[in-house]
């Protein structure tokens, strides 16, 4: 049995939706996944987890059941169905059905439930966190590479929307988002030296270590700047597919600047009444770990 790839509205800012369901699968832990043709649900991406996924209700016939999780799918052409990690395929496959899985409890729907209309509500507080702090990682790391520009001695051949050398792409190790905050944890090893990138003290730079609490104003302060200007911020897509190649897109006072990016975002910065983030180095300043905080208004 084919299914067709779930459509999504989470990148417009969604939080409600109506839509039949298609499928019900029990999951490998027993609890059961429901598949909707349509939903505003952000499941976690199987691949690069880093937003968490949304939680809510699915409501059928009056019953009011709770979305505990949300995971990516993917059913094969052959009808292979797996869930999350199990997913054997590169994410977009065509030959695969991409497929936005809202968890229930163990039993809470059966087969008997494919039909019928489910309504689908996101918990929008929950939602309204996770967005502040993923548009919160995407300014960060545009404020961060141009605070690491200078350290730089040559091009290593990936820039950002600036024209900065993109320090965050080349060195990121993982991103998580919380309700509370972004956690972005990059390595510096001998490949990002070798690019080009400066650790240690020379003539012109202090050592990273010794740098960091004026690289942390910096950041801070391009953060304030681009807050207070209550920047347009949107998700532009191609198509209503789980799978389309998503943009975040923001129109800040230095430009506007272009990431790819799945998860789901704030509207404007007049949000946030405030973006700060703290910088720390480990002793040996292999690892530079940025948490970044979002206040919203």
């Amino acid at each position: 049995m084919s299914l067709p790839t779930t459509h999504v509205s989470f990148p417009a800012g969604a939080v409600t939706g109506e839509s039949p369901i298609i499928a019900v699968r029990a999951l490998p832990d027993g609890r059961t996944a429901v598949v909707t043709a349509a939903t505003p649900f952000h499941p976690v991406d199987h691949t690069w987890p880093d937003q968490p996924a949304d939680l809510g209700t699915l409501t059928v016939d009056g019953a009011v059941h709770p979305v505990v999780d949300c995971l990516t799918g993917a059913l094969g052409p052959d009808g292979t169905f797996a869930a999350g990690i199990d997913i054997p395929v590169r994410r977009g496959d065509e030959e695969w059905s991409w497929l936005v899985l809202h968890v229930l409890a163990a039993g809470a729907l059966g087969e008997e439930a494919v039909g019928r209309t489910a309504a689908l509500a996101v918990d929008p507080e929950r939602r309204a966190r996770l967005s502040a702090a993923h548009t919160g990682c995407h300014l960060l790391a545009l404020a961060l590479n141009a605070a690491l520009a200078p350290r730089w001695r040559k091009d290593p051949g990936r820039a950002d929307a600036f024209g900065n050398p993109d320090f965050d792409s080349l060195a990121m190790d993982s991103s998580v988002m919380d309700i509370e905050a972004s956690t972005d944890t990059y390595r510096i090893g001998k490949s990002l030296k070798k690019k080009g990138f400066t650790v240690d003290a020379t003539e012109e730079l202090p050592s990273l270590a010794d740098a960091l609490p004026a690289l942390a104003a910096e950041v801070n302060d391009r953060l304030a700047g681009w807050v207070a200007a209550d920047a347009a911020v949107r998700i532009d897509v191609p198509g209503p597919e789980l799978t389309a190649r998503r943009r975040w897109h923001a129109d800040l006072p230095d430009g506007p600047a272009e990431l790819a990016c799945g998860g789901s975002h704030l509207h404007h910065l007049g949000e946030l009444v405030e973006l700060r983030t703290e910088l720390t180095l480990s002793a040996d300043s292999s690892e530079l770990v940025a948490r970044t905080t979002p206040k919203r208004a």
